[in-house]
């Protein structure tokens, strides 16, 4: 497959896949806490890639495992737990639109601290997504303030992917995907598993409802965040981190879909901001 093919074949699995987590996260947080469901994700990932990726640890360079560390914890650990939190009280399509702030995220972040160059269009583009967020976060009376505050989590979290697209591409694109990820889950399964057991989880593991919920979160650990991982790592080295992080583009539309069957309706005015949001993401990858 040529190069540009496989660049936008990953492109359209990984916003399936991840379009598809938010309801899961929702699912799994009827059983779970949000810090259960955060460390049970990266605990189910872990297993998973120690499964299949082992071997490729090896290929990790000793001076490496700290870039590793710290895209672990940007990329999987601190929006893991953000999401999870953000989804006790804001919707699931909420939560995806808001996600699509990743690309521009990305490229302010590149220009900041990474020395990438932007157009005045993109900049453009940040402006309008930002103008978008607010409308979305704010919109009147549709929402409480305390549901503005949890909406400002998932944004946190797309920096913080932000920050994992544009430090994997500059230091890390000579390592493979797999060994990037499996590295990744590595370095977290030990935190993981002090959260998780931190909380009751001994004492509600037994019952019906938080098992349900944990397989749930096994599909999204395997699934949304093991596979894709891989796929999006794949994605970053034969692209650009802008590239890369407009999946985000096509994760709202796969998400709202779930959230319209789980009976989650949005607002004209909040189907407005998404609209903004997507506007300010265009122009920011427009070449």
């Amino acid at each position: 497959m040529q190069t540009k093919q496989l660049q936008w074949t990953l492109l359209v699995v990984l916003s399936l896949i991840w379009g598809s987590s938010f309801i899961l996260i929702k699912k799994g947080l009827i059983g779970l806490s949000p810090y259960q469901l955060g460390a049970l994700r990266i605990i189910f990932t872990s297993l998973f890639l120690l499964l299949i990726g082992f071997k490729s640890l090896a290929e990790i360079k000793i001076h490496q495992w700290k870039y590793i560390a710290i895209t672990a914890l940007f990329g999987t650990f601190i929006p893991a737990f953000l999401f999870a939190i953000a989804e006790t009280k804001v919707s699931s399509s909420i939560c995806s639109i808001l996600n699509s702030l990743t690309p521009l995220n990305t490229l302010w972040i590149g220009f900041a601290a990474f020395g990438l160059s932007f157009k005045r269009s993109q900049f453009i583009g940040i402006v309008i997504g930002l103008l978008g967020t607010a409308i979305l976060i704010f919109n009147g009376k549709q929402e409480s303030s305390d549901n503005n505050y949890y909406a400002i989590l998932v944004i946190i979290a797309s920096v913080c992917y932000a920050i994992n697209v544009n430090l994997i591409k500059k230091l890390l694109s000579d390592v493979k995907p797999l060994s990037i990820t499996t590295g990744n889950f590595v370095v977290l399964l030990v935190p993981a598993l002090v959260v998780l057991f931190s909380t009751d989880f001994m004492t509600v593991c037994t019952l019906p409802q938080t098992q349900h919920a944990m397989l749930f979160i096994m599909i999204l650990g395997i699934v949304g965040t093991g596979i894709a991982n891989i796929c999006f790592f794949k994605l970053i080295q034969i692209s650009s981190p802008v590239f890369a992080s407009s999946v985000t583009y096509l994760i709202p539309i796969v998400a709202f879909f779930w959230g319209l069957l789980d009976y989650e309706i949005l607002t004209p005015l909040q189907f407005f901001g998404a609209f903004v949001i997507l506007i300010g993401v265009y122009l920011a990858n427009k070449k």
